[in-house]
């Protein structure tokens, strides 16, 4: 197991509260950092003074650009650009992005995407900002991924060409394939995986709490346990996961940081013991084990 591996949180967990809320969180839990999603909050505002405000609260390993509309960001090029030199500004290392929809018919993006030879060099300011990007999940009946670079292989051709990095989705790659591990060390070997989201799959429901889906995610940490990944595993749950409750999301979240911990060695197993395991709930007519973990 690398030392240098950090456990972070994905703003968007949280997404519900104020961002400094979900930020104070965060450190209370005992995260190592967070993945900063660039939403709402930072229309029409100075992002360098709310991004350095929200660093005196707990440090931001990542920046995950835009993937929606937001005022004064400008279309998904501009918004990545914009990203990085926030980052860049800031001292956050890494900048991830989702790839093009060719359903979403984004042709213009796609087309800068393959004309892009070095993307550490040109788009991560010669390096100085690493930019990611992640694998994109099936949906519907027919599990049709829209998104470009849509199978492993594919991926891992493009990232090494262009000199790009990516960030492992366990829920995107678990949407069309259950047993996704198998792919996960494709990609690991290629040597460009640098950070990871983490949360489970099951029922066509994305971003899980683990437990609440169908992913073998403590197997795939135990995994991870005997590789010298040195990135993050950045938890990123659907924010409805969670209860209303302050003291309940923080409990929640203290557990499952320590798993994460636990399972990819950073602790011993005794770490474990002073959580109660809840009962089952029934969430819309499915069992789910309450912050039940594999």
């Amino acid at each position: 197991m690398s030392s240098g591996l950090k456990i972070s949180l994905s703003s968007g967990s949280l997404f519900t509260l104020p961002i400094r809320r979900a930020f104070e969180l965060s450190a209370e839990a005992g995260f190592d950092g967070v993945e900063l999603i660039i939403n709402q909050d930072f229309q029409r505002v100075n992002p360098v003074k709310v991004v350095r405000s929200l660093q005196e609260i707990a440090p931001i390993n990542s920046i995950h650009a835009p993937f929606m509309p937001l005022d004064g960001w400008g279309g998904p090029i501009q918004s990545l650009f914009h990203s990085i030199e926030l980052a860049a500004d800031t001292g956050i290392p890494l900048v991830n992005f989702h790839p093009p929809s060719w359903m979403g018919m984004e042709i213009g993006f796609w087309r800068w995407l393959y004309r892009i030879r070095d993307f550490q060099k040109e788009i991560g300011l010669d390096g100085e900002v690493l930019v990611t990007i992640e694998n994109m999940p099936c949906i519907g009946r027919l599990k049709v991924n829209p998104n470009i670079l849509a199978a492993t292989r594919d991926m891992i051709s493009f990232i090494h060409d262009h000199n790009l990095f990516l960030t492992f989705d366990t829920t995107h790659m678990g949407s069309g394939k259950a047993n996704f591990i198998n792919d996960f060390y494709l990609f690991y070997e290629s040597g460009r995986i640098r950070n990871i989201h983490f949360s489970d799959y099951g029922f066509d429901r994305e971003h899980l709490i683990p437990g609440h889906g169908r992913l073998p995610l403590t197997r795939f940490l135990n995994h991870l346990k005997n590789t010298d990944y040195q990135g993050c595993v950045t938890l990123e749950i659907d924010p409805h996961e969670f209860p209303k409750n302050e003291e309940v999301i923080l409990q929640s979240l203290k557990e499952l940081q320590t798993y994460m911990r636990v399972e990819t060695g950073m602790l011993p197993v005794e770490a474990m013991e002073c959580f109660e395991m809840a009962p089952p709930v029934d969430i819309d007519g499915d069992l789910y084990a309450e912050g039940g973990i594999e």
